[in-house]
């Protein structure tokens, strides 16, 4: 559980930096050649994406609960923004919904 949740976060950091990037390049007049990172990025996002054991389906689903907190996480590292008390418990409910989801895997 502990591999699968880490092998997550990190499919999701490659995701938000692969879409970051091209968002500094379009809004915030950043270089083009952010393009190059931004690519491997959303490459290697794909890659980590196909090591998962159980059907994609199920990937996707709980890979969504550890994105919703990878993003909140990154909104206020990264962007500065503070969390309120709402989005600490989405982020609670998402990554639970993920741990049922994942429990799950060998039962089906």
């Amino acid at each position: 559980m502990i591999k699968t949740t880490l092998l997550f976060f990190a499919t999701a950091l490659c995701e938000i930096i692969g879409c970051f990037l091209p968002c500094l390049w379009l809004k915030k007049n950043g270089s083009i050649l952010l393009l190059i990172p931004a690519s491997v990025a959303l490459a290697l996002f794909v890659w980590l994406l196909t090591l998962h054991p159980a059907a994609s389906g199920r990937v996707y689903a709980a890979y969504g609960g550890v994105y919703v907190c990878t993003a909140l996480v990154w909104l206020r590292v990264v962007d500065g923004v503070r969390l309120t008390v709402f989005d600490w418990a989405g982020a609670l409910i998402a990554l639970c919904g993920m741990l049922i989801v994942v429990a799950g895997w060998g039962r089906a």
